[in-house]
């Protein structure tokens, strides 16, 4: 019958499986063109839009949500006057281009300030319906777009007022780094607002205004593409490497000019959380487009790499066939040998000798079948070789061919995992990528900046609406800001004398005015975890103030960023007060450069201190890191405190590492044929054939009582079902034997 199991099926797929690896080391690790940009530098753009994206998301959502919670906390109080309203809100928050007060009873404007709002756009839809006071885009007389932000206002004897607030579309004030523009593209691919393009006026050669007319050309065309892939569904539109963004982001390349590529970051503003529909900005259908033109890299073609990939995977090839020689010899041949010899006894042909393997469970097996036709020819187990067991010489096993194919196959797999396109300390990193870590934690840390100042400008607000005179009431105000404000963990209020006068949330720390008179300061070292803590003066009350503690997790949240690395917040100290990694209060920083870094970027250089980048070197390892201390307005801004980020440029999808990680993969990829092949063998062939062995040696020695059940229709098997017929035929001779002397004693006796 033919034998379709066994060793056969593991042999030919350990074949398909060889020539199959071979094919793609041939084509992996062989000849690659360097592109013309980096895929390293394309994703660094794709990285710094979303970056762009969500610090323009995060403000127009502050400016709605500190509009809409400034007229709830003043609807709960007594209506006050339209210009005090204007007044108040101006202190808090500079952030409007313009605020009014209307009466909609009779559309007057009762106050305004700032820039003049146009109100032709007010009108019932505005108000009513399931969108209504929802803010919108309103194009003014001078073409610039604002967006409207509305809140209703109780005024007196129950009048309903409207407050209406605009500003403008901007690109956020993020540092942008040299050569790099962005823009704030609306649905259509209409550009509402760029920024990083030289004006024309300060050029001084027309071949600078022909690159900046050619940049600003590639910035509308490249604007308009992006409009319509932001169009599509965030889910099926996702592009690799965006790494959980919840909208749509990728890549664009653009055109080029003098030797450089206008290369090209989209993404769409989105909620933080998919599935969180409280975002504002979500909705308007904005997209963020940061443009760099790059230096294009040469194209060239290395003919040695495709004569290492074709002499890598002819290696492989050559091993191979070793391997199957190996198996298919000390294996299958002496298996079908075995088959071929158990049937011939099992038909009755006892004339010619078993051939017997020369070594393993084949070699026992033979032995004993060997003996076995001694035994149907009938010779008696205590007769000479025929009734004997052999010598031990024969004791070996199956596993040996299995260790040396492993072997033969190892000395492939190992030496292209560890030591072909190995990289060093020596390899060329893209001075983009340097850069890009520099500016994007400098984006970094003025997000922190600005939530930090937010808070604070959250807690004067909320200290205007305090009436300490009635606890209760206090009180209240309190939970309901610490409700609507979910970055704080406790908020009181703190006397002259350093005793809490009201309080809401968890436990309170110290705060002391004359010891420290800083509105942001932090505190608990020695501690899990640091204690932030913003303050604001109440209004009216000498002394007073009401205190705010920042949550670390609030501040941790704000340090994760795709394709950043690790991304800390230190003191001047280099301490780290949060984490894009979890709580690591006060700890020092893992490499002995870093704190060097976070010095020199606070070194104060004209105006002030700058951001700074720096690769850095150690042994084989490379690792790109940047440091920007906190600057610019607010109160958050005389802290001291730095951002920090690392990571190993690894990471960075360069030529160089792609070829390492290729051939890790081609040397996984062998390791899992060995797995995968010679574990088949083992567990089909090489286990049952040791059983075989046993069983053979065991009717050798007489045990006709065992019953031999094949398990697999193979050769193993075909071997045991030879071995039953065997079994019951020196049974039914021992039966035959033994009725022969029952058979002829009467007749004995009679004579």
């Amino acid at each position: 019958m033919p034998l379709l199991g066994g060793i056969r099926p593991p042999i030919a797929l350990l074949c398909v499986l060889i020539l199959a690896l071979a094919g793609l080391t041939a084509k992996v690790l062989g000849p690659d063109s360097e592109p013309v940009v980096p895929k390293a530098v394309l994703s660094s753009q794709q990285y710094f839009a979303e970056d762009g994206a969500i610090a323009l998301r995060a403000s127009i959502d502050e400016r709605v949500t500190d509009l809409e919670r400034t007229a709830a906390a003043l609807n709960t109080g007594k209506p006050a006057d339209p210009e005090r309203v204007l007044s108040d809100l101006s202190k808090a928050y500079q952030k409007w281009t313009g605020t009014t007060v209307l009466d909609l009873a009779d559309g007057k404007v009762l106050a305004a300030r700032g820039e003049r709002i146009p109100l032709a756009w007010v009108d019932k839809d505005v108000l009513t319906g399931d969108k209504a006071l929802t803010p919108r885009m309103v194009r003014l007389e001078t073409g610039d777009v604002r967006l409207m932000t509305m809140a209703v206002l109780e005024g007196k004897q129950g009048a309903q007022q409207l407050l209406v607030a605009s500003n403008s579309l901007s690109v956020p004030p993020i540092n942008l780094g040299p050569f790099r523009s962005m823009a704030v593209v609306a649905r259509g691919g209409e550009i509402l607002a760029t920024a990083g393009f030289e004006q024309s006026e300060a050029l001084n050669s027309d071949a600078e205004r022909k690159e900046l007319t050619f940049l600003q050309k590639q910035m509308t065309r490249l604007s308009d593409q992006a409009a319509g892939e932001t169009e599509q569904n965030p889910v099926s539109a996702r592009e690799p490497g965006s790494r959980g963004y919840p909208g749509v982001s990728g890549t664009l390349v653009g055109g080029g000019y003098n030797g450089r590529v206008a290369t090209a970051g989209y993404a769409s503003l989105a909620a933080s959380d998919p599935e969180d529909g409280e975002s504002v900005a979500a909705g308007l259908g904005l997209t963020v487009v940061s443009l760099l033109p790059v230096v294009q890299q040469q194209t060239f073609t290395d003919d040695s790499r495709q004569l290492f990939g074709l002499l890598a995977a002819g290696a492989l090839v050559l091993l191979g066939l070793l391997a199957v020689a190996v198996l298919w010899m000390t294996v299958q041949r002496p298996l079908l040998g075995l088959f071929l010899e158990s049937r011939r006894l099992a038909r009755g042909d006892l004339i010619r000798p078993v051939t017997v393997p020369r070594w393993g469970e084949a070699a026992r097996i033979g032995a004993a079948l060997e003996r076995i036709r001694g035994q149907l020819g009938g010779a008696q187990a205590s007769d000479g070789s025929a009734g004997a067991r052999p010598p031990g010489r024969f004791r070996g096993g199956a596993r040996g061919p299995l260790a040396l194919t492993a072997v033969l196959l190892l000395l492939w797999c190992v030496p292209v995992g560890l030591l072909l396109n190995r990289t060093d300390g020596t390899v060329s990193i893209p001075a983009v990528m340097v850069n890009d870590q520099r500016d994007r934690t400098d984006l970094v840390a003025d997000r922190a900046r600005r939530a930090l100042n937010e808070a604070q400008a959250d807690l004067v607000s909320t200290s205007r609406l305090l009436d300490v005179d009635d606890p209760a009431g206090t009180e209240t105000v309190l939970k309901n800001a610490l409700r609507e404000h979910t970055r704080y963990q406790a908020l009181y209020v703190v006397g002259a004398n350093g005793d809490i006068v009201a309080r809401a949330g968890g436990d309170t720390h110290p705060w002391s005015a004359e010891k420290d008179p800083s509105l942001v300061r932090v505190s608990g070292q020695g501690e899990k975890r640091p204690v932030v803590q913003a303050g604001a003066p109440v209004p009216e009350r000498k002394g007073m103030t009401l205190v705010g503690e920042v949550r670390v997790e609030f501040l941790n949240s704000l340090l994760k960023r795709p394709g950043l690395g690790e991304v800390r917040i230190v003191n001047a100290d280099a301490r780290t007060l949060a984490a894009s990694d979890g709580f690591r209060a006060f700890e020092g920083l893992p490499k002995d450069a870093l704190p060097d870094l976070v010095r020199a970027a606070n070194v104060r250089v004209g105006a002030g201190p700058l951001e700074n980048g720096l690769l850095i070197r150690d042994g084989g390892a490379v690792t790109v890191a940047a440091a920007a201390p906190f600057t610019g307005g607010g109160v958050a801004a005389d802290l001291g405190w730095t951002v920090v980020s690392w990571q190993d440029a690894g990471r960075f999808e360069i030529t160089a590492y792609e070829r390492e990680d290729r051939s890790v993969l081609a040397s996984l990829l062998g390791i899992a044929l060995i797995v995968v092949c010679l574990g088949w063998i083992h567990l089909v062939v090489v286990r049952p054939l040791r059983a075989l062995a046993a069983a053979a040696e065991k009717l050798a020695d007489g045990d006709l009582k065992t019953v031999h059940y094949p398990r697999y229709q193979d050769e193993v098997g075909a071997v045991v079902r030879s071995l039953e017929l065997i079994r019951q035929q020196l049974q039914a001779r021992r039966q035959t034997q033994a009725r022969r002397p029952a058979e002829t004693r009467p007749g004995a006796g009679g004579r």
